[in-house]
């Protein structure tokens, strides 16, 4: 490989800026991939506090009103040591807000694409790194505000993770909190996507055409546009709510109801505004939590299925139409909200024409391994399990987009089993290839393979365990949110399936050990990985592992797109993309 290094490059690579505090360098680091891995760790602590309070969850349908072992004596507050109903509501609601707002979106967004995107396009960092550092730190007192909530009295949030109104408002501060934590993410993220669209747009290595970026670029990408024409609709409301809870406005308190933290509140709003303005950002937020996994497992199984990618302009095409529809569906997460028969029908169609771009993307990733030289590794096999546990999310999906079935298991666990095998199945497993795929680029060093597959097979196997029987559950009728559904005689057969859902969920948390010992350990005791382990095209793989300050240690000049495995120009069975083609090295070996 012929490459080009000047000593301005080096220069720059070299002056890793040591020469300043700790501080500066690892703590309020301007450095973009420092900055992602402060996502990183943050981001797998959170997802830990989510794991424990989903395990409260299954313990309560598992052995309903039993007292748990350790989680419960800190959580009990009933006589008998029980965990109360309202404590029960509580654990659904900081589950969900804990997974959503505090691990996927942040792990996607703030972790690899900071990490990701200057290395991929060939910049040296982000267009506004000051902003960047921002972005992250204002993530603080999200963190503070939702912990802390814990600890108040009345305890945190009970009023569900969408907290519509008027029960939402009924909250004490928890709820308080809770307002202040989420709008705080939606500020935070607002940043971040300034700083990704600029970058993408401004900084790309010459010779990088916007048809040359990765999958995992165009999905960082097409996530910060939704980012950015979403999320001021959710950070808006979220101040509304703030003020209908404190300042006794009423924009969603409806005619003769007060707050308890307000009896002077006017009423006169709407709840359903609230509903509109949540679910206006939280549908694309659904899209902002899978199109940069998309993205990157785009690029794990090109990688190792040593084929170019099947389509890669229809795959772009499909995430932009994706993005684009995800804007004008919000609307069938109210289909039980007494709406308009055409206006439902509107919403109904328009969330069944998302399975056409979502269709191309699945066919694609199946045409990329088709005939591949396919490599089992452990970023391989998780990408590969994100397309099956997608496709099985979608097609549960497309039963909820027909209005009359979704009146019917709305507020079942059928709901529960889709977004779970869309969001744990589906995204957190191409979370866990991400990590395995970049990890040698991230710290200079490999992960266990044999680990890694261990661990691989036991979620995979344990999660359907856990995720698949909530659709039998729904079909059932068995009601989500309740901390008690055996109340009904109906319900009651339905024990020994919970019990088993709920030992797999045991389970499948404690198996998160074994990737826990694999990542901490292979940062300091695993092989040296080089800089390009994996034999990839894409350019963040030509950079030293791990980069140094300014990325690269040479001016990055793009010939050619990510995914030119196979190709006859060359002798190994991969091109890199800063690789001259062989018409140009004979050129210069002449003027030489």
């Amino acid at each position: 490989m012929s490459t080009v290094s000047t000593d301005t490059h080096s220069a720059a690579h070299g002056e890793h800026a040591h020469t300043s505090s700790f501080l500066k360098n690892y703590v309020f680091s301007l450095d973009h991939k420092i900055i992602g891995l402060q996502f990183l760790f943050s981001t797998l602590i959170w997802f830990f506090v989510g794991g424990m309070l989903a395990l409260g969850i299954r313990w309560q349908l598992a052995f309903p009103w039993r007292p748990m072992p350790i989680l419960g004596n800190l959580l009990a507050t009933a006589e008998g040591g029980q965990i109360p109903p309202e404590t029960y509501t509580m654990l659904v609601t900081m589950h969900a807000t804990v997974m959503i707002f505090f691990v996927i979106i942040p792990i996607l967004a703030g972790a690899f694409g900071n990490f990701l995107i200057p290395l991929m396009i060939g910049a040296d960092d982000m267009a506004v790194p000051i902003l960047n550092m921002a972005s992250y730190w204002v993530m603080w007192p999200a963190f503070i505000a939702m912990g802390t909530s814990f600890f108040v009295e009345g305890g945190a949030s009970q009023g569900g993770w969408t907290a519509y109104p008027p029960f939402a408002l009924t909250q004490g501060d928890g709820q308080f909190l809770w307002l202040i934590g989420l709008t705080l993410v939606g500020i935070s993220s607002m940043m971040g996507s300034v700083n990704y669209m600029t970058t993408i747009i401004q900084m790309r290595a010459p010779g990088m055409t916007m048809f040359r970026l990765p999958m995992t670029i165009w999905g960082m990408f097409i996530t910060a546009i939704l980012q950015a024409f979403a999320l001021p609709v959710l950070t808006a409301a979220g101040f509304m709510q703030l003020m209908d809870l404190k300042m006794g406005t009423g924009f969603f308190i409806p005619e003769g109801w007060t707050t308890n933290n307000n009896p002077m509140a006017s009423g006169g709003g709407q709840p359903l505004l609230w509903q509109h303005l949540f679910w206006f950002y939280s549908h694309p937020a659904v899209y902002i939590m899978i199109l940069p996994a998309m993205g990157m497992v785009s690029d794990i199984l090109s990688t190792f299925s040593r084929k170019p990618l099947f389509g890669y302009k229809p795959m772009v095409y499909s995430i932009s139409g994706i993005a684009g529809l995800g804007f004008i569906v919000w609307g069938h997460h109210m289909f039980v909200s007494g709406m308009n028969p055409m206006l439902g029908m509107t919403f109904m169609v328009s969330t069944m024409m998302i399975a056409l771009p979502s269709a191309i993307k699945t066919f694609n990733w199946l045409g990329t391994m088709w005939g591949g030289k396919i490599q089992y590794t452990t970023p391989m096999l998780f990408a590969i399990s994100f397309v099956s546990m997608f496709i099985i999310g979608g097609l549960s999906g497309i039963f909820m987009a027909a209005t009359p079935i979704d009146i019917f298991i709305h507020d079942t666990y059928y709901i529960v089993a889709h977004f779970h095998y869309v969001l744990f199945s589906g995204t957190a497993m191409a979370v866990f290839g991400g990590i395995y795929y970049w990890f040698p680029k991230m710290f200079g060093r490999m992960m266990n393979e044999t680990w890694g597959k261990v661990h691989f097979t036991l979620t995979f196997v344990l999660l359907n365990c856990v995720f698949f029987p909530m659709h039998i559950l729904g079909m059932t009728g068995f009601p989500r949110r309740l901390a008690d559904p055996y109340h009904y005689e109906t319900f009651r057969n339905l024990i020994p399936l919970n019990q088993f859902m709920s030992y797999c969920a045991f389970a499948l948390v404690g198996v998160q050990i074994i990737f826990a010992l694999n990542f901490f350990g292979s940062m300091f005791f695993g092989p040296r990985a080089g800089r390009n382990p994996w034999k990839s095209n894409g350019l963040e793989w030509q950079a030293p592992s791990p980069p140094g300050h300014g990325n690269f240690d040479f001016q990055p000049i793009i010939y050619r797109g990510p995914y030119e495995y196979g190709s006859p120009e060359v002798d190994e069975d991969y091109y890199p993309q800063t690789q001259p083609p062989p018409e140009a090295d004979d050129e210069t070996s002449k003027d030489e």
